[in-house]
């Protein structure tokens, strides 16, 4: 008689546990659909929602496993600020704002900020503090902007007056600390000092412009050592190895993101746009065939070269910024146009539920440092490349934005 009980009870168990696979797939596939990101976005949105699935957390970018107040995440968030500004979407606000808010202590100060090591790259991010103070009114926003701009106010100069990339490295301008600090010094100067730095600001350009910048090809190299005495340094120019194609980017959008905020009304205005339009002149003249740009920008046939995303997105996004704010010919927006489609197919993986990868994008370089770094040509191509490098991912999201793509 125990027998037929038995039966029946172990059938029961085995249905029970078949609905509960059955239930669980079906909930998963309901999450995946959830998902899935519609073609029928524009490029810029889908990037946006493809890095929300993919970093929950801002600080997540780039594959870090702790959360640091980092240029790149700044970078990828200034691009999520501008698609708040054109969606009105809150889930990009509240991106930025969980990050920021995530770097803030009990006191109000940042975490692990340390003024004293003169480090350029932390008054990148600062750029998202004008906004969010603006939006919420909190005073730990406007209290940290003005925490970055005082490093500026000690931060070690060259003998000619330009400023150090950090503290640990004398007498060098890096041409990406053009990009990490004059935006953000110009945007506080005006708003809050009525521009009182507005000729500090040139001056930063102007020294790039003139020790920077190869006389030859009239494009930048990544640094320049004032005193001539790093190993890397050139002993004539101070200048390093290498015209590196993120370099320029930096130093285009530099420009144009400064020129946001630079008065017309100032001398120098005039000036900064001189310097857009002879670099954008330059630039164009050395992109691939199908109007993207190298690793090493002015050495397209040099063995291991290749075209490179974060180069490219960001070239892109100076020329149609450029273009629409009317600092560069309207010739621009139609080159810009035509890289774009083409970095979309070099670049860009779609997978099935619509989520975009930014491929082969050079990983951070630098120079100087244990081990030490020298800027050859061989050392920037044989940099690893990875999957959605923030800056890569960052850049396209820009242009993408720039464009209304």
């Amino acid at each position: 008689m125990l027998k037929p009980v038995c039966v029946k009870i172990n059938f029961i168990k085995c249905l029970v546990v078949l609905l509960l696979i059955v239930n669980s797939k079906v909930t998963a596939q309901q999450q995946d659909d959830s998902w899935v990101i519609s073609d029928q976005l524009k490029w810029s949105e889908r990037t946006a929602l493809s890095i929300l699935n993919k970093y929950p957390n801002a600080w997540q970018l780039d594959g870090n496993d702790k959360p640091k107040w980092d240029y790149k995440m700044g970078f990828v968030l200034c691009g999520f600020e501008k698609l708040y500004q054109k969606t009105n979407n809150k889930k990009y606000l509240n991106y930025i704002k969980d990050y920021v808010d995530e770097m803030i202590d009990s006191t109000g100060n940042l975490k692990k900020y340390d003024s004293k090591e003169y480090n350029i790259d932390y008054l990148s991010p600062g750029k998202l503090l004008f906004n969010l103070y603006d939006l919420t009114k909190d005073p730990r926003y406007l209290k940290i902007t003005g925490q970055l701009r005082n490093q500026l106010e000690t931060q070690p100069r060259t003998p000619s007056g330009g400023f150090w990339h950090k503290q640990i490295y004398p007498d060098q301008m890096w041409i990406d600390g053009l990009y990490m600090g004059e935006p953000f010094y110009t945007q506080f100067t005006v708003k809050y000092e009525n521009g009182r730095s507005l000729d500090d600001i040139a001056k930063q350009f102007e020294l790039a412009q003139n020790n920077i910048i190869d006389k030859n090809t009239g494009l930048p190299y990544q640094a320049w050592d004032e005193s001539k005495a790093i190993g890397w340094a050139n002993k004539q120019t101070g200048t390093s190895p290498t015209i590196w194609g993120r370099g320029i980017g930096w130093y285009m959008m530099a420009l144009v993101e400064t020129l946001d905020y630079f008065p017309k009304s100032h001398p120098k205005y005039k000036v900064l746009v001189g310097y857009l339009n002879q670099i954008a002149k330059n630039v164009n003249e050395c992109k691939s065939p199908e109007g993207l740009w190298y690793q090493v920008a002015d050495k397209p046939q040099l063995y291991g070269n290749y075209v490179e995303p974060s180069a490219s997105g960001m070239i892109i996004y100076a020329f149609a910024k450029g273009a629409d704010k009317g600092y560069l010919p309207s010739s621009y927006k139609k080159t810009a146009q035509k890289s774009f489609d083409s970095f979309v197919k070099e670049f860009v993986k779609v997978d099935k539920t619509g989520v975009i990868t930014i491929l082969n994008v050079s990983s951070n370089v630098g120079l100087g440092g244990k081990p030490f770094r020298d800027g050859t040509n061989d050392y920037y191509l044989t940099a690893k490349t990875k999957e959605n490098g923030a800056i890569g991912i960052g850049a396209f999201l820009l242009s993408a934005i720039e464009l209304n793509k």
